[in-house]
């Protein structure tokens, strides 16, 4: 089978089931495991280089409002590769190429490629995902332990952290302008022996005021900028310091265990039960105190 991943998390998910030596394309972003950087790049970001947070906001609401896609997708590339399946999403048209975009260029290019489109919403999705991925590449049983194994992880977190006091948590997917959590996000709060101070369990983030950010009384702010690891979301949470004067701010690695949808969400459970709860034996993960 020669598959072709539109999205990180799916590149991921098939190189933990077993297919990696199946993927023969990926999208620019496809940077884990380092192996998955030695496929064909077959979508690349209209985004430019350089831009602050706030230009980063600008540009995406102006090519939403336009109609304009964020990706470019190379027909040619994707021909080339005679793909026999190719995994893409309709979760975020800010995440990766559009589904729609993708059934125009294979009907364009008369590709018969099978098309696999991912939709999680939920830890409970991403784990399905995971399982999907399987049954579509023929490793079911790959796919069935990996599930497991993270389940065993989330409910190792979950009972080191039962009965403890659960401080209100800020996430902030943005921070020019203040965006809430959505999607897992909320829920791996929770996970993590927190409870969410804004933001919805299965719903898009969505934009938020300084003055509602405070109102929240948060115990702990996370700054978890979407696309962003560690360092750069440790530059996001200085940034934002100043709104909160007398809470601990943290920054995460939102690119790797945040924002993607995929077998690391359960390294950021980790790591954000770590940063609440620092006298439960955890070790911690990618977290980093501003």
């Amino acid at each position: 089978m020669r598959i072709v991943s539109l999205i990180p998390s799916a590149t991921e998910i098939l190189f933990a089931v077993g297919a990696g030596d199946e993927v023969v394309g990926v999208t620019f972003e496809c940077d884990h495991p380092p192996a998955a950087r030695e496929r064909q790049v077959v979508s690349t970001s209209a985004m430019p280089e350089g831009l602050t947070p706030k230009e980063i906001d600008d540009f995406v609401a102006a090519a939403m409002n336009a109609g304009e896609d964020l990706y470019r997708l190379d027909a040619g590339a994707l021909a080339d590769l005679d793909a026999d399946l190719v995994v893409t999403q309709d979760l975020c048209a800010v995440c990766a190429v559009d589904v729609d975009t993708v059934d125009d260029a294979l009907a364009h290019l008369g590709c018969r490629a099978d098309v696999a489109t991912l939709d999680p919403h939920t830890l409970a999705d991403v784990l399905a995902s995971v399982t999907e991925i399987g049954r579509l590449t023929g490793r079911e049983r790959q796919a069935a332990d990996l599930v497991a194994s993270l389940e065993d992880r989330l409910a190792a977190v979950e009972a080191r952290v039962a009965g403890r006091e659960r401080p209100r948590v800020l996430v902030l997917e943005w921070t020019d302008p203040p965006f809430t959590p959505g999607h897992w996000i909320p829920e791996m709060v929770v996970r993590a022996g927190g409870e969410p101070a804004l933001g919805t369990a299965g719903a898009r983030s969505g934009r938020t005021t300084w003055e509602q950010a405070r109102a929240s009384a948060p115990d702990v702010v996370v700054v978890a900028p979407c696309g962003f690891g560690l360092d750069a979301s440790a530059e996001m949470a200085a940034g934002v310091r100043h709104h909160f004067p007398d809470v601990p701010v943290w920054a995460v690695d939102a690119d790797g265990q945040f924002a993607r949808p995929g077998p690391r969400l359960v390294d950021g459970v980790e790591a954000l039960a770590a940063v609440l709860h620092p006298d439960a034996g955890l070790v911690p993960g990618a977290a980093r105190e501003v």
